[in-house]
C-alpha cells in the first residue's frame, strides 16, 4: 500500500483514518495491480475539516499577504525540489507518463506566481462626488475544492495557490481515483510552514463531495469535472447560496484550413488530440474539422505520426501514451469506439485494446476514425479517451457554424497563415480559450476557464485571484 493512501486525510496537523468503512481500491492503471486500499471520507470527515480550517483562517489571513507570500514561495521551493516524486505519484494516481507531465514544476510555478501577485493587491480609491470611498478585497473564508483525477496536485496549485494568497483557508476532497498528488501537496504545505488547518484534504467520493459543496461552512467552492457532476454539486450547494467557480467539460474544435502549416496541425491533432493523457483532457482538440483540399494528406500525417508514439508503462521516461484511469473507462471508452463504427465512421487506426505486454492494464489504442458525421454522438459528446475525430469540410461560413454547434464551450483551435481568417476566428468562436496555429502554452497568467456548459468563472492571471476574493466596498461621508 502506498504510504500516503495508508496514511488517510490530512486535517489540520493530523494524519485521519476515515470515520467511515469504505474503501476504494485503488490499482495501478498499466497492470491493473492493487497498489493501495484507499479509505473515503464521508460527512464527519469533511464536519472536522471544515471546523480545522474555521479555526485556521482568520490567523492565516492576518499575517498579511507579505507573510503569506514568504510561505508559500517556500512551498513553490519545496515542489521543486520533489519534481520528480511528483511526476511518480501522477502515474501511480492515474496512468499519466512522466514524461509527458512536470505536475510539481507546474504546480510549483501556479503557487509561486499567486503569491506574489496577493502581495501586491491594495485597497482601490474610487472616484465618488461626496466623501471618500475605498474598494476592498478580503478571502471568502473557507474555499471547498474539487480537483479532477487526471492531474489532481495540477488542480491543487490552480485552485489552492490563488485561495490560499488570497488568505482563505482550504478543504481539498481529492477523487478516490487520485489521491496521491493532492495528499502529498498538503504534506509539503504543512512542512513550508502554512499553519495547520489552512489546508486540509479529505479523500472521498460522491458523499464526501456532496458533503463539501452542501456544507454551511464553505464560503467558496471551485469545481472542476463533468458537467453531470456539476449540476448535483450546484444542486447541493443551493441550500447556502454557495458561490461556485466550475471548470467542465469540452468537445474542443480543432479547425485545419489548406494554408496552414500542414505537419505542426497534423502533430498536434495525433500527440495533443488524441494521445496527450491518452485523450483525458477537457481541452484537448478532439473535434478536427480538415479542408477537403488537404484532407487526406492531413490524415496520413496523423496516422505517420501516431504510429511513432511509444506506448507503455507511464513509470517508464520513454513512453508517450499510457493507460486510461481505470477499468471502467476503458470498457466506457471501448463502448463509444463500438457505437462509433456502428453510426457509420470510417476506422483509420486502433479501436481496440492493446494486448501482448500491455495486456493487464487498461489500455487503448490511440484512436482515429475519419469521415465522421458532425451530428453523431462522436463528433458531439465528450469521450475523455483516445478518440480523433476527422469531419471534413469546404466552406469557412459552414465550418465557423458546425464549430460553434455544440453545448461546450471550452476550447477551440484554429490553423491558418491567413491573419484576417484568424481574428475573424478569434471573434466568432463561441469558446473560452481560443488557440491559433498551435496547441498554446496555459501559464499561471493566462486565464482559463470555459462558456456554455463548460462552466464559468477562470483559473490563471488576476481573474483567478479575483475568484478568491469578496469585494467590500466601503464609503466615508467626512
Amino acid at each position: 500500500m502506498h504510504r500516503l493512501a495508508a496514511q488517510g486525510h490530512l486535517i489540520g496537523a493530523a494524519w485521519v483514518r476515515p470515520a467511515g468503512r469504505a474503501v476504494h481500491e485503488h490499482r495501478y492503471a498499466a497492470s491493473g495491480a492493487v497498489q493501495a486500499e484507499v479509505g473515503l471520507g464521508g460527512p464527519d470527515d469533511i464536519d472536522a475539516a471544515v471546523a480545522a480550517a474555521r479555526s485556521a483562517q482568520p490567523g492565516w489571513a492576518a499575517i498579511g499577504a507579505g507573510a503569506r507570500r514568504a510561505v508559500l514561495r517556500t512551498l513553490a521551493d519545496l515542489l521543486d525540489e520533489h519534481r520528480a516524486e511528483a511526476a511518480e505519484l501522477a502515474a501511480l494516481d492515474n496512468g499519466t507518463p512522466v514524461s509527458v507531465l512536470r505536475p510539481g514544476r507546474y504546480t510549483a510555478a501556479w503557487v509561486r506566481y499567486y503569491a506574489d501577485m496577493a502581495a501586491e493587491l491594495a485597497d482601490e480609491s474610487l472616484p465618488v462626488d461626496r466623501g471618500a470611498a475605498t474598494l476592498r478585497r478580503e478571502p471568502f473564508g473557507v474555499v471547498g475544492v474539487i480537483p479532477p483525477w487526471n492531474g489532481s496536485m495540477v488542480g491543487m496549485g490552480q485552485k489552492c495557490g490563488p485561495a490560499l494568497a488570497a488568505g482563505n483557508a482550504v478543504v481539498a476532497k481529492p477523487p478516490e481515483l487520485a489521491p496521491f498528488g493532492m495528499l502529498r501537496f498538503a504534506e509539503l504545505a504543512l512542512e513550508a510552514g502554512i499553519p495547520p488547518g489552512v489546508v486540509n484534504v479529505v479523500v472521498g467520493g460522491a458523499a464526501a463531495g456532496a458533503a463539501l459543496a452542501g456544507h454551511p461552512g464553505i464560503d467558496k467552492l471551485s469545481f472542476t469535472g463533468g458537467a453531470d457532476t456539476a449540476r448535483l454539486v450546484m444542486a447541493a450547494a443551493a441550500g447556502s447560496l454557495t458561490p461556485l467557480a466550475l471548470e467542465l467539460g469540452g468537445k474542443s474544435p480543432n479547425v485545419i484550413f489548406p494554408d496552414a502549416d500542414l505537419e505542426e496541425a497534423s502533430l498536434l491533432t495525433a500527440r495533443s488530440g488524441t494521445a496527450l493523457l491518452s485523450g483525458q483532457g477537457c481541452a484537448l482538440p478532439t473535434r478536427t474539422y480538415v479542408h477537403t483540399d488537404v484532407y487526406d494528406e492531413v490524415v496520413d500525417r496523423v496516422l505517420t505520426f501516431l504510429a511513432a508514439l511509444p506506448v507503455g508503462d507511464p513509470l517508464d521516461p520513454a513512453t508517450v501514451v499510457g493507460p486510461v484511469v481505470s477499468e471502467a473507462a476503458m470498457e466506457r471508452i471501448l463502448g463509444v469506439i463500438v457505437r462509433a463504427r456502428a453510426d457509420g465512421a470510417t476506422l483509420l487506426t486502433g479501436g481496440d485494446r492493446l494486448g501482448g505486454d500491455l495486456a493487464d492494464g487498461w489500455f487503448v489504442a490511440p484512436t482515429v476514425f475519419g469521415d465522421v458525421d458532425h451530428t453523431s454522438d462522436l463528433a458531439r459528446n465528450e469521450v475523455f479517451g483516445p478518440v480523433q475525430a476527422l469531419i471534413r469540410f469546404s466552406s469557412e461560413e459552414d465550418v465557423l457554424a458546425q464549430a460553434n454547434d455544440t453545448p461546450f464551450g471550452l476550447a477551440a483551435y484554429i490553423h491558418t497563415r491567413d491573419p484576417g481568417r484568424t481574428e475573424r476566428f478569434v471573434a466568432a468562436l463561441d469558446a473560452g480559450v481560443v488557440v491559433a496555429n498551435g496547441l498554446g502554452h496555459l501559464s499561471p497568467s493566462t486565464p482559463f476557464g470555459g462558456v456554455k456548459q463548460s462552466g464559468f468563472g477562470r483559473e490563471g492571471g488576476r481573474a483567478g485571484l479575483d475568484e478568491m476574493l469578496r469585494l467590500k466596498t466601503v464609503l466615508l461621508d467626512h
